[in-house]
């Protein structure tokens, strides 16, 4: 089976051909599936990577989980793109790019960036500093759209953090302390045995190095939100040496968080910051599921 496509090379859709590339029916229906999912988070003005592709697939029956309909659908992208199908700005690869130094053409072009840049510090005079922490880099993207409009500060830690980050980050806490404010990480990981973990990790390494308590809050994956939005399971890894302890508490499932549609987590980021803004210290405790009695009485017992 031939898709039809016009030749032209550039379509206002953001497609541009490359090969003429003939598919099976199965194929073409493949292609159609993938070109769905990304014009849906097109719509919301965002970018999608093959992994999210491919958790869309299987979270909508269209295909069951495992390597091989990963395979597939990474394979499927890729000839529809070059068979100018799907889009090529819609699709992005968070872990790859170009680096190098930024130029200007003049000096008054140098300042015109700069002013465009100039943002305020919207967090300089709150009670709490909050910070995203996000456990993939394939997610850095997703996490820091919202935290950029938040205007908060958000890293990628590719799993298990460097030992030199975690110093710079619990120097970051203290100074956040000696300028008279909590510092808060909201972490977000996988739910299986590391990225569980992971979270106990950034608590206890950030409070050592900043010499003082940092909140560190789980705000995803979590139970509650894998029984809500019914992301597609794997096994857990025999390998992993926290795989036991992980099985006696969660069973053997576990989720990526990958498997959350962006606009989710987004969401989730949101709805955390909010909380915390404008805030107090009771409010914030009975948040972290402190005693009732920590509540704010200011803020109708609510934070």
């Amino acid at each position: 089976m031939t898709i039809e496509r016009e030749q032209n090379p550039e379509h206002d859709d953001g497609c541009r051909q490359y090969r003429e590339i003939r598919f099976t029916e199965d194929r073409a229906a493949l292609i159609g599936h993938t070109r769905s999912v990304v014009d849906e988070y097109a719509s919301q003005g965002m970018s999608v990577t093959v992994r999210q592709i491919y958790y869309q697939f299987v979270a909508r029956g269209w295909a069951p989980s495992g390597d091989g309909t990963y395979s597939r659908v990474q394979s499927a992208l890729s000839d529809g793109r070059l068979a100018g199908l799907i889009p090529w700005t819609a699709v992005t690869d968070r872990g790859r790019g170009l680096r190098g130094l930024r130029t200007w053409t003049s000096p008054v072009a140098a300042l015109e960036t700069a002013r465009a840049a100039y943002l305020t510090d919207l967090w300089a005079d709150q009670d709490w500093r909050p910070e995203v922490w996000v456990e993939k880099a394939a997610l850095e993207g997703v996490v820091g759209d919202i935290c950029t409009e938040l205007r908060v500060d958000y890293y990628a830690t590719r799993g298990y953090d460097s030992q030199s980050q975690q110093y710079e980050a619990g120097r970051r806490m203290a100074d956040y302390v000696r300028r008279g404010q909590r510092p808060i990480v909201f972490h977000l990981g996988d739910h299986d045995p590391s990225g569980v973990d992971m979270t106990r990790d950034v608590t206890e390494r950030l409070s050592m190095f900043a010499g003082v308590p940092v909140i560190v809050q789980r705000l995803a994956l979590t139970r509650p939100q894998i029984d809500r939005y019914s992301p597609p399971p794997f096994a857990v890894k025999g390998g992993d040496s926290r795989a036991a302890a992980y099985v006696e508490a969660h069973g053997r499932d576990a989720w990526e968080l990958d498997a959350l549609d962006p606009a989710v987590l987004k969401a989730l980021v949101a709805e955390a910051v909010a909380l915390w803004r404008d805030g107090c210290a009771a409010c914030a405790i009975h948040r972290l599921g402190g005693a009732p009695g920590a509540r704010c009485d200011d803020h109708g017992g609510r934070p």
